[in-house]
């Protein structure tokens, strides 16, 4: 016997077997089981999803000799014949190549008459959106009352091209693209019944490269077969698609963790060198930093039988989310824009030095703690950048309390300031960093401070009262939306690190309002005024007006600061 290919020798033959769409297969056996049939049915989706598939069943539920049944028996002339396309009253016509109005002229002439061997007449037109108008127009009347013993089945991987009054008179299923992993259990249970011997991270690889076919993922698995020498293994199976090898993903992240850019492009050569796909590389970055991406949210959504599973939690916890989402955006604009490059490698090594350049610096984490020279760690102690991440015990000794000196200049505000007999004089002992030193001017302090986007909130706060650790803080009721947790969290680092110590945030709503975005509102309001003034008392402009009926713009003029 000739060789038969696993997509024909394992099409499904009941909808029991069938795999990815049991929302269609529920409401198609719900409907033969309680005798409610409609005449046309329209099967969309992409290739390979079922679609043929499904309208044999149907057809062999329609026909079975034990009835109109959601389980056929598949055992009984009607049923054998169907699977094996000897069946007279079962039509499988392909509209790309019978699209004009005469072969659907032919066609339905042939449907008035009663069927010969089954209990109904089915007619399957596969790529329906091909028809031309003509042969549309034709079959309307028929197929919105065609005779009781005809059963129309359309399929098309096009539904917007068929025409809506088509549309409107037959039963729409969706049938949707596969999930990779509905595809690899569906081959790991071919390859079981072949007994072929497979690695899984293979199956997983034939999988995605299916993109939700299982018919492309059967054709792959064949030629995966031959080309592993009956196994499926995952070298082989990565040599014949051309796949990324996802050791190179992982150490790429890692490099780019530590910051390490020497390594970072010794492993972009390294790929150059295997002559590997570049932007097959940046797809699977993306890819890659997706998955790292739901671990740091949903760390119970992956099995740790996953190979990858101790690489993703590494991963997981040496990036922040923020530098995940940000190195998953530079992935996906690298590789739109990989065509522009002078060539594929300098499209991708551009990709991997604009994550390494765009790390965030006031971020924390082991990606940024690296971005400090070797030599920070032998500084004097009199620098004036603090650590990003100092020891509780080593403030204590840097911070001396007796060097700080709260004076109060109203009952309900204080200010921190450094009293001038008490400043520390230039020596290598510990000392107060002047970032320190705060007069209790909250705008300017603002200006200083690396906040991203929690400046919102802190320019929309106003300074009530501070001591040594803690800073009350109000925030208008117009604006009280900013007072998201994670900007909270943000701006109290940010004093923590500007003043080197723990610092404690109390938030209230209301307030006068006298906000550094207040401020600068007033201050820019005031600015324009001055600056319509000068126009409007400006000699050459008064003679315009009074001698050619010109008109002042108030919206057109801008202050020159």
């Amino acid at each position: 016997m000739s060789y038969q290919v696993l997509a024909r020798k394992w099409r499904p033959k009941s909808f029991e077997t069938l795999v990815g769409q049991e929302h269609v297969v529920r409401a198609l056996s719900n409907a033969l089981d309680q005798q409610r049939l409609h005449h046309a049915y329209l099967f969309t989706g992409t290739r390979g999803v079922g679609k043929t598939t499904l309208s044999r069943i149907l057809a062999k539920s329609l026909n079975c000799e034990t009835g109109v049944t959601s389980k056929p028996c598949g055992q009984c002339s009607a049923c054998v014949a169907i699977d094996q396309g000897s069946f007279i009253d079962y039509v499988e016509m392909d509209a790309a190549s019978n699209r004009g109005v005469d072969d659907m002229t032919a066609l339905l002439e042939k449907a008035v008459y009663a069927p010969t061997q089954g209990r109904y007449k089915v007619y399957m037109l596969d790529e329906v959106h091909q028809l031309t108008g003509h042969a549309f127009n034709a079959m309307l009347k028929t197929l919105e009352e065609p005779p009781a013993h005809v059963k129309f089945i359309l399929a098309t991987t096009d539904p917007q091209k068929v025409p809506v009054t088509v549309l409107s008179r037959c039963l729409q299923f969706n049938l949707r693209q596969m999930s990779s992993l509905a595809i690899s259990e569906h081959l790991q249970s071919i390859l079981a019944q072949e007994d072929i011997a497979y690695d899984g991270v293979a199956l997983q690889l034939i999988a995605r490269a299916a993109n939700g076919s299982m018919r492309d993922a059967l054709s792959l698995l064949d030629q995966a077969i031959a080309y592993g020498g009956s196994a499926v293994k995952e070298q082989e199976v990565r040599s014949m698609l051309g796949a990324i090898d996802q050791g190179y993903l992982f150490d790429l992240l890692d490099a780019l963790a530590i910051q390490d850019g020497p390594r970072l492009m010794e492993y972009a050569r390294q790929m150059e060198q295997r002559s590997l796909s570049f932007e097959a590389a940046l797809a699977d970055l993306a890819t890659l930093l997706y998955q790292v991406a739901v671990f740091q949210s949903v760390p119970d959504s992956f099995s740790r039988d996953v190979p990858e599973y101790s690489r993703l939690a590494g991963l997981a916890e040496k990036l922040t989310p923020e530098l995940v989402q940000l190195f998953y955006q530079i992935a996906l604009l690298g590789r739109r824009d990989i065509g522009l490059a002078p060539d594929e490698f300098a499209g991708f090594a551009m990709s991997l030095l604009r994550m390494l350049a765009f790390l965030p610096g006031e971020s924390s984490g082991p990606a940024v703690e690296k971005r400090a020279r070797p030599e920070a760690a032998l500084a004097p102690a009199t620098t004036n950048t603090p650590p990003i991440r100092p020891p509780a015990a080593s403030l204590e000794q840097t911070v001396r309390p007796d060097s700080i000196k709260s004076e109060s200049k109203s009952e309900s505000i204080k200010t921190e300031t450094v009293a001038d007999d008490q400043k520390p004089e230039a020596t290598p002992g510990p000392a107060v960093s002047p970032a320190m030193a705060f007069d209790g001017d909250w705008r300017k302090l603002v200006d200083q401070l690396k906040l991203g986007l929690a400046r919102a909130l802190a320019q929309n706060c106003e300074l009530l009262r501070h001591d040594e650790q803690n800073f009350h803080l109000s925030v208008p009721e117009a604006h009280k939306h900013l007072l998201d947790l994670n900007y909270q969290e943000k701006l109290r680092a940010a004093l923590a690190q500007y003043f080197g110590k723990a610092i404690k945030l109390h938030f209230d709503v209301g307030g006068s309002g006298n906000t550094p975005a207040a401020q600068i509102s007033k201050e820019k309001a005031e600015l324009q005024s001055a600056a319509e003034s000068a126009i409007r008392e400006d000699d050459f402009v008064q003679a315009l007006v009074r001698d050619f009926g010109a008109q002042i713009i108030p919206s057109s003029i801008k202050p020159i600061q």
